[in-house]
């Protein structure tokens, strides 16, 4: 048998590392609830239409495609598809269930899949956590995406970030005003790589796209100077969003409107917000933005909506780097020992009565030596340890030790469990 190896980006989430990435996202899951966001999943395969035609064309290349059964599969056609994000599969669910009250909030935590090239802190497989307002053009909905980001951000211990906010119609403003109406998808796409390649090498891909030199000065001089024509009534919405999130307790210096952010998505029609750390060169680690026009693709009604995604993958890796997770850990409270094998459903009664309790409880496998199965408790960072000896039996007590402090007592069962969960 050849070497065993997984698939280049993807990865197996051991039992430490889920650990992690279960207290993120359960820090994440209180913010998004504090707003009332309701949570909802949709399948991982969705049809090959609901998804093409979404993203743009760069992100058509991106979906991971699914042969079709059959005849057609031999042939290379595909029928299905991984989700590649969850807001496509959101509009599909509401055009489906036009029942749903709305202003419709919900908030959804599940794996998407790109065909991307891996690279640090990105992956072919991984987790979005999104928030969205389905129903609703009141700016208050992009208001709460906003703040719901710094929320999240500052409750998992990061404080070095902003929020750039721009909008679709400032954009498109500029690309009119270059004469490039027709181009407008290439020219975003462009001034979406400036993070990673800069003016420069925005100016190069435009000019090597058959775009004149006259037209790239004109868009820097807008984008560098903010001087574009017939866009004051939408920058009067943007500063309206700014000045209702700072209500909210956004810090003013964490959110700030910038012309060169345009988010690459097709589907985008108002505000759009992203997140960097400016103590980090890991790029975003949030995205979203108004797309009024998606949900009407799939039912004959047009419906607003905005939302934002938090990247999962990219905070836990920082957080990583930095040690910012709480090591104790959260898994075991408790450890029961096994004193001898004639002992053994004592312990197991013990942790019986434990786990009743709420208590996660751990019964020792170790066969042997009493010393070996603490040092698998103080491994495994478990704080309590139970010993029940025959002489413990006799005297219907347990002895439990701390190995916090390193102190034991000689206790009942019910005053382990009051002791335990104090």
């Amino acid at each position: 048998m050849g070497k065993v190896n997984i698939a280049r980006g993807m990865r197996d989430i051991l039992p430490t590392d889920m650990r992690k990435r279960r207290q993120v996202m359960q820090t994440i899951q209180r913010v998004f609830e504090r707003f009332g966001f309701a949570q909802l999943e949709t399948p991982a395969v969705e049809r090959i239409e609901t998804l093409m035609g979404k993203y743009g064309e760069e992100g058509n290349q991106l979906i991971f495609r699914i042969l079709a059964r059959g005849e057609a599969g031999k042939q290379g056609k595909t029928d299905l598809a991984l989700r590649y994000d969850l807001t496509v599969p959101l509009a599909r669910v509401v055009a489906m269930n036009q029942q749903l009250e709305l202003p419709f909030k919900r908030y959804q935590m599940q794996p998407v899949w790109r065909a991307d090239r891996p690279q640090k802190g990105r992956f072919r497989e991984f987790y979005q956590c999104d928030v969205d307002v389905v129903g609703s053009e009141n700016r208050i909905a992009e208001v709460e995406c906003i703040t719901i980001v710094s929320e999240a951000l500052l409750a998992l211990g990061f404080k070095q970030f902003v929020i750039r906010l721009n909008d679709r119609r400032i954009l498109r403003a500029m690309v009119e005003q270059m004469d490039a109406a027709e181009r407008e998808t290439d020219v975003l796409v462009a001034i979406d790589k400036l993070d990673k390649i800069g003016e420069a090498g925005v100016r190069k891909l435009l000019l090597e796209q058959n775009f004149t030199e006259s037209q790239v000065d004109r868009l820097f001089y807008m984008l560098n100077t903010g001087n574009i024509d017939d866009v004051d009534e939408i920058l009067q919405e943007l500063k309206q969003i700014q000045e209702w999130a700072y209500a909210m307790g956004v810090s003013s210096e964490r959110l700030k409107i910038d012309f060169t952010l345009a988010r690459g998505l097709n589907y985008y029609t108002g505000p759009v917000f992203e997140t960097v750390l400016t103590d980090a060169n890991i790029g975003s680690v949030s995205g979203g933005g108004r797309y009024d026009g998606l949900i009407g693709m799939f039912c004959k009604r047009d419906i607003p909506a905005v939302g934002v995604s938090l990247g999962l993958e990219r905070l836990i890796t920082i957080m990583e780097e930095r040690n910012m997770f709480d090591e104790t850990n959260g898994n075991t409270a408790a450890w029961i020992t096994v004193f001898n094998e004639e002992m053994t459903v004592d312990s197991l009664q013990v942790a019986s009565r434990f786990r009743e309790a709420g208590i996660n409880t751990v019964v020792s496998m170790r066969k042997g030596k009493l010393g070996k199965q603490f040092k698998d408790a103080n491994k495994a960072n478990t704080r309590w340890v139970v010993v029940i000896g025959p002489d413990d039996k006799q005297a219907g007590l347990i002895l439990l030790k701390d190995l916090q402090d390193g102190t034991q007592r000689s206790v009942s069962v019910d005053e382990a469990i009051t002791l335990i969960l104090e």
